[in-house]
């Protein structure tokens, strides 16, 4: 597996106006975009800090995973994410080392990503999302 950076950290959150208040007034971080990833019932927000980004994450749906997220364990850090080349084959050498895959193949993510997450049952408890830049 050929990981670069972390490229985010995902932060599940109850009110994104109130979140971003607070990125914004108190760290004096800057939310650069929002995004509804519609087949992921969630609304996003991203935050610029170094090479790596803060990625909050507002349900946009109570059937959603965020709501399921927040509803069992309560708002917070949700998942982190490894930038990788080559996802694809990531996924494949994870499996191949015994790591179950939520998601076998790569799928479109927030910021036109390609994405895919490792189970945390597999994973020391700790949601893994694999993100590519997709190849033009």
């Amino acid at each position: 597996m050929d990981i670069t950076h972390i490229e985010h950290i995902g932060i599940a959150v109850a009110n994104m106006d109130e979140a971003i208040g607070y990125y914004e007034n108190v760290l004096g971080l800057k939310c650069y975009k929002i995004e509804e990833v519609t087949d992921q019932k969630v609304k996003t927000a991203f935050f610029q800090v170094g090479q790596t980004k803060i990625e909050l994450l507002e349900s946009t749906s109570p059937e959603g995973p965020i709501a399921k997220f927040i509803e069992k364990k309560g708002p917070g850090i949700h998942h982190i994410a490894f930038a990788t080349e080559g996802l694809q084959t990531a996924l494949d050498d994870a499996e191949s080392k015994g790591i179950s895959l939520i998601d076998k193949q790569p799928r479109k993510g927030a910021e036109g990503l390609n994405i895919a997450f490792l189970h945390p049952k597999s994973t020391l408890g700790v949601l893994t999302e694999l993100c590519e830049h997709p190849k033009n």
